[in-house]
């Protein structure tokens, strides 16, 4: 899993140029840092395993669809 890399000291020195006080700045900075620290990234080999899942079922759904055609059509042959 990649991490994303914060630069604060650079998010803080922004903050204070655009005009926030130094306390502002790293409150501001630290909630920005715990926010992100709290995502749930989704990884990649995550993804790929739900995506095979899913269409694994796909797949089932789909072979079932056809043979109850099949069976369906075949009644309706044998009634005709």
């Amino acid at each position: 899993m990649s991490t994303i890399t914060f630069d604060t000291h650079k998010f803080i020195r922004k903050l204070r140029d655009a005009g926030f006080e130094e306390k502002q700045a790293e409150a501001v900075a630290d909630a920005f840092q715990e926010a992100q620290s709290e995502s749930l990234p989704v990884t990649r080999d995550y993804l790929d395993s739900r995506l095979f899942e899913l269409e694994n079922r796909m797949v089932k759904w789909g072979i079932g669809l056809a043979l109850g055609q099949v069976v369906v059509i075949a009644a309706l042959v044998k009634l005709l």
